[in-house]
């Protein structure tokens, strides 16, 4: 089973929460407001997506590219954990 679809109902409420973030900026546009809330609406968005990215990608390292049958401190794994610290760590 996919990590995907394992997490099928958290990632889609997420999902459903950077849509309503974006209804917000489309919002905040129609509404002519200031142009410094309309970047924090953004910046929020932004920051929200990159959060599921990182949640995806890791899901993906671990399911996908790390074998699951290597023990905790195959250095495979270990490089694995490097990667998802690193792809975090930008994402945020």
């Amino acid at each position: 089973m996919a990590h995907t679809t394992k997490d099928k109902a958290k990632l889609l409420n997420r999902v459903r929460r950077i849509r309503g973030q974006v209804e917000a900026i489309e919002r905040a546009l129609d509404g002519e407001q200031e142009c410094s809330s309309v970047l924090q609406l953004m910046a929020a968005c932004r920051g929200a997506l990159n959060g599921l990215m990182a949640e995806v990608l890791e899901g993906h390292i671990r399911f996908h590219v790390l074998d699951p049958k290597s023990g905790k401190n195959a250095p495979q794994v270990e490089a694995g954990e490097e990667l998802i610290d690193v792809v975090r760590t930008y994402l945020k």
